[in-house]
């Protein structure tokens, strides 16, 4: 049967290339430079979101040409009428370099030769399984279960999955409302699954956890808009966020209409977050008029890849004890620590270490299956654990999660999934751990030898990547780089990127879409791609650099 199966599977792809092999398109217009204004690092008022967002656009490869907006000239929604924070928002990880590479990936269908190389590699988002990470078993077979519960009670089930997936299936479906995951659940989630997060949570820290505090959410993104719609009430609330952030936060804060309150942290400390460089930021913003309400922390970092101490997260807890602000804690890369020096602590578990209880403290951490070991990002699964907020306050949150009705089931199943794998005695246990800890140690490797190249090549410097996916070089960039992509009205590391891009085929993302130094210039590159293809990306990398580097040396 599985060999008839791979034989139609064969025949099935050999069809699709035959018929790929004929397509014939019309001949694409030519690229045109970029368009993207340099960057602007005041954060606070977000206008520069505003200009890059304008500027891009006109640059974007897939936005419509004159003649075409010009067809809409009779439709009532003009660029000038949307709202406002929509044209402030911004998302680099999918913004105009990897536009671009789209356009670039379709020239070659077409045209294999129409380039200098002969694929696209995408290391600018944390999507491992575009990039060939292959899902844990016995996570799949879980989810295959619960999807067709039919085949449950089939004999041949019996040969083709595990003994403890069959019995974790059953358990789910007795949990789900109607046996179905098509069916909505309760807007915080399945309770039986809660309380088996909330189990995972409690053998992790050491300290109880409520399925009332968990709010399932289609991976973290939306938990983390929800509470900015909660605590953004107009352009005088303010979040402190860490620079370089992930773009999420200075999105959400825009589209709800806050400011954002950067606070630097520090490269040369392998990226430190100093407390008193926060205080700082707050006392300004404060100064200025803006009510700051939370402070983000991303641990291990994105794009920056450290991992903090725990006397770091201790002065944090107590610094936004202090202050009356709410910790965010973006806990996504927990499982993603790659270096025998660092451990990941939640900041619940820090913060009841340190003796402050429910009432002490208000804390919000976002869990997600798109990343650790398991990289389930197109399942959309995830949580926030939501301690410290008074019972009015948390009906308030509870009515903005039921306008959605529910997040999707198998995220749900997910969730409770990673929080609770199999344990020792169970028949995947040997077969779990084994895909797991292939992955991670890969991953360890792959980032090891990215940053010594990275390293390596001439004017950059790469801090080591303690944890989540990324590394994230700064380059001292030629000043006659700096003026030709000032030519273009583009910012130098994005013209960099772009430069890159167009010789290589590697997608990587301007550190200006993620905020830095002012006068500092990076790229965020994902260490995803698969183990044997991280010499050809360091080879391609490293060409381009020398040739780059030559070119405009000053």
């Amino acid at each position: 049967m599985r060999k008839f199966a791979a034989e139609k599977s064969k025949n099935l792809l050999a069809h699709r290339k035959l018929l790929a092999a004929g397509l014939r398109r019309h001949p694409t217009s030519s690229l045109i430079s970029s368009q993207s204004s340099s960057h602007s690092h005041n954060y606070l008022p977000h206008s520069s979101f505003l200009l890059r967002f304008l500027t891009t656009s006109a640059a974007n490869p897939s936005a419509p040409s004159e003649s075409m907006a010009s067809d809409y000239s009779s439709t009532p929604v003009k660029i000038d009428s949307i709202n406002p924070k929509v044209l402030e928002c911004e998302y680099a990880v999918r913004g105009e370099i990897v536009n671009l590479a789209q356009k670039l990936q379709e020239d070659l269908k077409v045209n294999p030769d129409s380039h200098p190389f002969d694929e696209i590699i995408y290391c600018n988002i944390g999507n491992p399984q575009s990039l060939g990470q292959q899902p844990i078993t016995f996570f799949r077979e879980v989810l295959a279960l619960c999807d067709h519960p039919a085949i449950l009670d089939k004999a041949e089930t019996q040969g083709l999955f595990s003994a403890d997936s069959i019995e974790r299936a059953f358990q789910i479906l007795d949990q789900i409302p109607g046996r179905a995951t098509g069916a909505y659940s309760h807007s915080q989630g399945i309770k039986g699954l809660r309380d088996t997060i909330c189990a995972g949570i409690e053998a992790r820290d050491g300290f109880p956890a409520d399925p009332n505090d968990i709010f399932l959410t289609d991976g973290a993104s939306p938990a983390v808009h929800m509470m900015m719609q909660l605590l953004i009430r107009s352009k005088s609330d303010g979040i402190l966020c860490p620079i370089p952030q992930y773009p999420l936060y200075s999105a959400s804060i825009a589209l709800h209409g806050g400011t954002l309150v950067p606070y630097y942290l520090d490269e040369a400390t392998g990226w430190g977050l100093e407390v008193s460089d926060v205080k700082k930021q707050l006392e300004t913003a404060r100064s200025k008029g803006v009510n700051v309400r939370a402070l983000v922390v991303i641990n291990p970092g994105n794009p920056t890849g450290q991992v903090l101490a725990e006397s770091n997260q201790q002065e944090i807890v107590d610094f936004c004890k202090k202050e009356g602000l709410v910790l965010l804690a973006d806990e996504v890369y927990q499982e993603n620590i790659y270096v025998p020096d660092k451990q990941f602590h939640s900041f619940k578990k820090v913060a009841r270490s340190m003796g402050y209880g429910e009432k002490d403290i208000s804390l919000v951490s976002f869990q997600s299956v798109s990343k650790g070991y398991y990289g389930e990002c197109g399942k959309r699964g995830g949580y926030m654990e939501v301690t410290g907020f008074a019972p009015e306050i948390r009906e308030q949150i509870y009515k903005v999660s039921s306008v959605n009705l529910c997040s999707n089931i198998s995220g749900q199943i997910l969730a409770s999934l990673v929080m609770n794998p199999p344990k020792v005695g169970d028949e995947s246990y040997e077969s779990y751990t084994a895909e797991r800890d292939a992955i991670l140690s890969s991953l360890a490797r792959r980032a090891k030898t990215l940053e010594e190249a990275l390293n390596s090549l001439e004017g950059v410097t790469c801090n080591r990547a303690e944890g989540a996916m990324y590394l994230f070089p700064c380059i001292d960039l030629p000043n006659k780089a700096i003026e030709a992509a000032k030519a273009v009205n583009t910012a130098p590391d994005a013209f960099y990127a772009r430069r890159l891009l167009n010789a290589t085929g590697v997608v990587v993302v301007p550190g200006s879409g993620f905020g830095q130094v002012p006068g500092t210039w990076h790229f965020r590159c994902t260490i995803l791609p698969q183990e044997d293809r991280i010499p050809a990306i360091v080879s391609r990398l490293s060409e381009f650099h020398k040739a780059f580097m030559d070119e405009y040396r000053d």
